[in-house]
């Protein structure tokens, strides 16, 4: 049975997994969430990439997956070097998706949408002069959206109104200042798709990676993918009260199994 590591801070990573399960539906998942060092967005580089090779190694050492993919735009845009330089299978990271945003734009006015710290980072930078260099691109970091994507899961309303003011920045310029693509650098956000369609101005597009990591998923495992009936794990560092408020949302998404990890 091909196993795939699916690694996040949080539940932002089950818009990534969505994708990897519907490209490769005989592959078992393992959905690691670091709840217990959550939000990542806010947390420095240093303490982020020690953070993240240790509970991902860790994990590597006791599930032996066939890949592990980085489904956390945040860690990817910081760890992703070290990871690879030590573990013996793939890994995937998740890249802000200004490529494609930048090839679909008819205005040539971009969004960009991510935590505080993915938005800030000299790699977001290095994309944008690679592949938007010729586009006005907007930036907005918000780790409030990240908080909102948690609460959803645990079945609260999305708040319409919260949600079109974080856009606001974007969308409070003359219409032809305004972008008509917007980036989800981060992958909490695709959960809240529906609610930001409804706050944006119409015609507005929202992209994100979630396919294209699948994509890059089914290139590296190769021969190693496997047929089989999968049963995908949801594993947490640290269990809370929240926590079992979100269990049935992993439930609903292929997730029946929990289970968790203690980082030493």
């Amino acid at each position: 049975m091909t196993r795939i590591l699916v690694f996040d801070s949080g539940v932002g990573g089950l818009s990534v997994a969505a994708e990897i399960s519907a490209l490769l539906p005989t592959a078992e998942l393992a959905y690691l969430a670091d709840n217990d060092f959550f939000p990542y967005g806010t947390k420095p580089e240093a303490v982020l990439i020690e953070r993240v090779d240790r509970v991902v190694s860790e994990a590597v050492a006791r599930l032996a997956p066939d890949a592990v993919v980085i489904a956390c735009n945040t860690a990817s845009t910081v760890v992703l070097p070290q990871l690879r330089a030590h573990l013996a299978c793939p890994v995937v990271g998740v890249v802000p998706a200004v490529k494609p945003a930048a090839a679909r734009s008819r205005n040539r006015i971009i969004g960009l949408l991510g935590t505080p710290g993915t938005v800030r980072r000299r790699y977001t930078e290095d994309l944008i002069q690679r592949f938007a260099a010729d586009c006005t691109v907007h930036r907005v970091g918000s780790a409030e959206l990240v908080e909102m994507a948690e609460r959803a899961l645990e079945g609260e309303a999305v708040p319409i109104a919260a949600i079109r003011s974080v856009l606001a920045p974007f969308f409070d310029l003359p219409p032809e200042a305004r972008p008509d693509t917007i980036v989800l650098a981060c992958t909490h956000f695709p959960l809240l798709r529906t609610a930001m369609l409804e706050a944006a101005p119409p015609g507005t597009e929202f992209i994100d990676s979630g396919r294209a990591v699948a994509e890059r998923v089914r290139h590296v495992i190769g021969d190693a993918a496997t047929a089989g009936e999968p049963v995908n794990t949801a594993l947490f560092t640290r269990d809370e009260p929240s926590l079992r408020r979100r269990l049935p949302a992993f439930v609903a998404r292929g997730f029946p199994d929990v289970g968790f990890l203690s980082i030493g």
